[in-house]
């Protein structure tokens, strides 16, 4: 009993974390509404309202009085599977059957609120709360039903319900040590919560013990962890800057309520409770710069890399390797403009362009990919001291072959497209 309770727990784990790290690997930037209208390029240092200290705590020294930010992101995923076809066994031998086009995108709401508080002219603090990660993927009800006999419903072990929310909360400091140099640092306190189901509809072909049974797996899981970031500012001239920020991610471990039917055939599930799986995430480190060419314009840009290839395997907390990883490290390439129309309207625009962190490993679950973000949005001043800000991107992917195969299963192939509109209302106020 004891060799299959191991057995279970490394296989449920193995898939919980294909889960999350896909989600992670579909990260989608939500910072600010501002931001979002640039492609975030620039962000680590333009420092027009307080979510600046999302990217680069040391920003927070170009404030010369208290600032607060809230705001809303709307992210409308438009995901397609395609060319979806199961191969499995059979007496006439291995033979593939196709499975219908599937449309998994849905709506992810992402808040965040930033508040800055200069002490005096040398030392600033702050507080932030906000999210890196709002993925939610569904697949139909059923999804592969059309699967003759024994294999219908059966394309849904690679399929069914993916969803992932994470909530940071930021304590900053900055220190200004003379007029060009600035330094910073904050503490993030992480939490995420994950749903994950796979196999509904399966439950149909169980013995009648498991009567009332949905999901083959289904998971509701959640975890805290902590990480830090530090960042710089250089100021050539109160026109021209530069940013540089690094943020190193914790490992998550996540635990909660599992329930895994791992054999039909023992004819009762099994419920795995407080079950912990190390889940690595990544540094992050960007640059970025601004320059204010004249009275009405200025342009910006970031690079930045994000630290996929910590992925290289996920293990239990017992040390026990559960499956092995050949993720890619990642990076953004982001360039805007900024234009000021009058007192009362800034326009801005942007461009990135955002590699994909999955390389040899895919799923149609939540797809990866190369992107190209293209950006739009605008300040509306109601007043000198508070504004509201509308972002606006259309996020597409390409084209991604993927071939998926779990033990005791029968194997994938699809055709994925990901595409995305995300939306940003923001309202900020300086006192």
């Amino acid at each position: 009993m004891l060799i299959k309770k191991t057995h279970l727990t490394i296989a449920l784990l193995t898939t919980f974390s294909s889960f999350y790290l896909q989600a992670a690997g579909f990260q989608l930037n939500s910072q600010s509404a501002t931001g979002l209208g640039r492609a975030f390029s620039g962000d680590a240092v333009i420092a027009d309202n307080a979510s600046v200290m999302a990217k680069n705590p040391a920003a927070m020294t170009l404030f010369k009085t208290p600032a607060l930010s809230l705001g809303l992101i709307a992210i409308n995923s438009d995901i397609n599977i395609q060319n979806t076809t199961i191969t499995s066994p059979t007496p006439a031998g291995i033979m593939s059957f196709p499975v219908e086009n599937a449309s998994i995108g849905d709506a992810s709401y992402v808040p965040n609120i930033y508040y800055i508080h200069p002490i005096n002219e040398q030392i600033a603090i702050g507080a932030s709360l906000y999210s890196n990660f709002g993925t939610v993927t569904k697949f139909p009800d059923n999804y592969g039903e059309n699967l003759p006999g024994a294999l219908k419903n059966s394309a849904d072990i690679y399929g069914g319900t993916t969803e992932v929310k994470s909530i940071n909360l930021g304590l900053s400091a900055a220190y200004r040590l003379n007029e060009q140099f600035s330094l910073g640092a904050g503490v993030d306190i992480i939490y995420g919560h994950g749903k994950f189901t796979r196999g509904r509809g399966l439950s149909t072909t169980l013995p009648s013990s498991l009567t009332g049974t949905t999901n083959l797996v289904d998971i509701d899981a959640d975890g805290f962890a902590i990480g830090f970031n530090l960042g710089a500012v250089y100021e050539i001239n109160e026109n021209h800057r530069f940013g540089l920020s690094y943020r190193y991610s914790p490992t998550l471990e996540a635990d909660g309520d599992i329930t895994y039917i791992p054999n039909a055939a023992q004819g009762k599930p099994f419920n795995l409770n407080n079950e912990k799986l190390k889940i690595p995430l990544p540094d992050m480190i960007e640059l970025s710069g601004f320059h204010q060419l004249n009275n009405k314009f200025a342009v910006h840009y970031s690079i930045q890399w994000i630290g996929w290839d910590s992925f290289t395997r996920l293990a239990t907390t017992d040390g026990t390797v559960i499956k092995e990883y050949q993720w890619q490290n990642g990076w953004h390439y982001a360039i805007g403009a900024t234009y000021y129309l009058n007192e009362k309207w800034t326009l801005r625009t942007g461009y990135m362009y955002d590699t994909s962190a999955q390389n040899q490993l895919t799923s149609i679950s939540v797809p990866d990919s190369d992107r190209n973000w293209f950006s739009g949005g605008f300040t509306y001043h109601l007043n000198a001291h508070s504004n509201i800000d509308f972002g606006i991107t259309y996020l597409t992917g390409k084209d991604i072959n993927v071939t998926e195969l779990s033990t005791g299963a029968p194997q994938l192939n699809a055709t994925t497209h990901a595409d995305a509109w995300l939306y940003g209302l923001q309202y900020s106020l300086t006192f």
